[in-house]
């Protein structure tokens, strides 16, 4: 059947748009009773289907703990937890009572924890139980903690498992709450160059223009054995892992285990999932893997994001998999903008090195590196998404942050300035060259430097440190640090090992620097700023 992709952003966003749309009925209460929402996969491969029934009366226990823990509408919870049946219930649960969401990455050390938990004002934090050591009163939180600690996955006090048992689904204190469009869904936090990461609020009507994705990017269908593998703490994972699947009612796969590439091989052949979406390292680390690879797989869609996709995956996969993987592209504070699309009516042959079009719903030009003129084809410059002619685009600026808002917007506010650099051709079609703000993709996660660099010169024998992303078969980047040390320390394997330490310990496991340089000094421009383009060509 064929769909008029601008009747449809207009459907959706007209839909989402109600004065009284309720998340929890969109999201979950619409949808049959008996349908299956998530299909739970230990890491032996045993599996439980969550249905939308089940979901509907955990969703509401756990909405009725919330508002007698005295969360109300608008307030922040956090939440600290990786796959599972109950992180599904817990969102589901927060949504329900008209809370926000508070994304809060497992492998995140307790002060990025904290400032998140902080800065937000969350008055709840649900956390699983191995996470409770950075939530403790020793792991750096600064003064007397606000929120209150609900553990999942083991037994407390206040556990999800003893407020689940507690209260009755019918609880008039679990009642859903409708938010309107504007209403806050999500308010998760991005990471640039310099100063503290940034807040983005995520408002109710944003689930529009996601659905706009799964539909028109992915070409997710009913039917389908879908299976996002990304990790919901982060943009990527929550918007299309979680929040789609739930809002159109398709079944999708939750694996609740680390990644492994033989375990991926397995559950891709076991579930015969049909439409598949990772980041570009999953596909590298499955290439390494190859011999595992099974016969006979159902895949009939493949798609790449969270960083720059290179040829040689599309080239593998289609031997391997059955069909060439699509590079798609997008920001936390936009949702996916570009895709080589799958759906037939807006699908396209890709050209090697492009990341496709933009997606219906939005608009995008390459402006000049020192003005808002918009470059011809071929000509390298900023790329930007036209707010006059974008109608899915919702986000509307930083949480608390005018400046940094500001910065991200032509002084006329027609255009939204992305950050990355590229080029567009004849046809359209664009292509990512470079990232002018310096953040590093690693597995498809940002990482801004400022976050390393402010932890690195915590040390006492460092005086000053800058990090970049270095190219990485595996991981796409990895982080190098260039560190200026203190006069008469010298620098040494042990003390480079105790600032990769420091990194893990005190900002992200994920985010430590693989090789540390010690300099006797950083390039800088005249006004002091580091130029990081120089230490790449060191």
């Amino acid at each position: 059947m064929m769909t008029d992709p601008t009747a449809r952003v207009r459907q959706l966003l007209e839909e989402y748009s109600a004065p009284r749309v309720c998340a929890a009925d969109l999201l979950c209460d619409r949808h049959p009773a008996d349908a299956v929402a998530f299909t739970i996969i230990e890491s032996d491969t045993t599996a439980v289907d969550l249905t939308y029934g089940e979901l509907r009366e955990r969703s509401s226990r756990f909405a009725a703990a919330l508002a007698d823990l005295g969360v109300e509408p608008g307030d922040r919870v956090g939440v600290l937890m990786g796959k599972s049946a109950d992180l599904v219930t817990v969102l589901l649960g927060i949504w329900r009572r008209g809370a926000v969401h508070v994304p809060l990455f497992t492998a995140f050390a307790a002060p990025a924890v904290a400032f998140r938990l902080t800065s937000s004002a969350a008055k709840v934090v649900v956390a699983d139980a191995d996470q409770l050591p950075k939530l403790a009163p020793e792991a750096e939180v600064a003064g007397d903690p606000a929120w209150q600690v609900i553990v999942a996955g083991a037994e407390a006090e206040l556990s999800v498992g003893a407020l689940l048992a507690k209260y009755t689904a019918d609880d008039p204190r679990g009642a859903a709450v409708a938010v309107g469009p504007d209403g806050l869904l999500v308010q998760l936090y991005t990471s640039g160059t310099t100063g503290t990461p940034k807040g983005v609020p995520v408002p109710l009507r944003a689930l529009a223009s996601l659905q706009l994705y799964q539909e028109f990017g992915l070409d997710v269908r009913p039917g389908d054995v879908y299976w996002n593998i990304a990790d919901p703490g982060w943009a990527y994972g929550l918007y299309y892992t979680l929040l789609t699947p739930l809002v159109t009612g398709i079944r999708s796969l939750l694996l609740h285990s680390g990644f492994s590439a033989p375990l991926t091989w397995q559950v891709l052949e076991q579930f015969g999932v049909t439409n598949f979406a990772a980041a570009p390292t999953v596909y590298r680390a499955l290439r390494a893997d190859s011999a595992a690879a099974p016969a006979g797989l159902t895949l009939r869609r493949a798609s790449s994001a969270g960083e720059p996709l290179t040829p040689d995956i599309p080239a593998w996969s289609t031997g391997t998999l059955g069909l060439a993987v699509r590079d798609h592209y997008g920001q936390t504070e936009t949702g996916m903008l570009i895709a080589n699309a799958w759906q037939d009516d807006v699908r396209a042959e890709t050209r090697a090195g492009s990341m496709g079009q933009p997606l219906p719903g939005f608009a995008l030009a390459i402006l000049a590196e020192d003005s808002d003129r918009v470059l011809g084809p071929g000509e390298p410059g900023r790329v930007a998404v036209d707010t006059r002619a974008s109608a899915a685009l919702w986000f509307s600026g930083y949480q608390d942050a005018p400046e940094k808002t500001a910065s991200r917007y032509a002084a006329d506010g027609r255009w939204y300035i992305t950050g990355d650099a590229g080029m567009v051709d004849e046809d359209g079609f664009f292509y990512f060259s470079a990232r002018d703000d310096d953040v590093i993709i690693m597995a498809g996660y940002r990482i801004g430097p400022f976050d390393v660099e402010s932890v690195l010169v915590l040390h006492d024998s460092v005086i000053e440190a800058a990090v970049v992303g270095m190219p990485d078969e595996l991981r796409g980047e990895v982080v190098e640090a260039f560190v200026v040390l203190r006069e008469g320390v010298a620098g040494s394997p042990e003390l480079a090992a105790e600032l990769q330490r420091l990194v893990k310990t005190k900002f992200a496991a994920h985010a430590y620097p693989r090789t540390v340089h010690f300099v006797d000094s950083l390039p800088k421009t005249p006004s002091g700023k580091v130029q990081r383009f120089l230490l790449r060509q060191r």
